[in-house]
């Protein structure tokens, strides 16, 4: 079985994709939080850390690799990242 490699968005370690948070843009344009890489969209992935999770929103990384500009999705998707973590 071939092993999916994706980039984290915080610190661009290349990772098995089932050692990242998979956040994905839906075609209505909400967020999902989508651990099980069953629903389809634009994604972006970022690691199971503290570290890469605050970075990430630090830098407002997530507007850019989803191509969003929906704010209130991006703001309510990073306070369910920090809870995860």
């Amino acid at each position: 079985m071939k092993v999916i490699k994706r980039k984290c968005q915080s610190c661009g370690k290349i990772l098995e994709r089932d050692n990242l948070i998979k956040i994905t843009k839906l075609q209505d344009n909400t967020l999902k939080i989508n651990p099980k890489s069953n629903e389809l969209g634009r994604s972006a992935y970022v690691c199971k850390n503290q570290e890469c999770v605050i970075k990430l929103i630090k830098k407002k990384r997530l507007k850019n690799a989803l191509k969003t500009t929906n704010m209130e999705e991006i703001a309510r998707i990073e306070q369910e990242l920090l809870k995860l973590i």
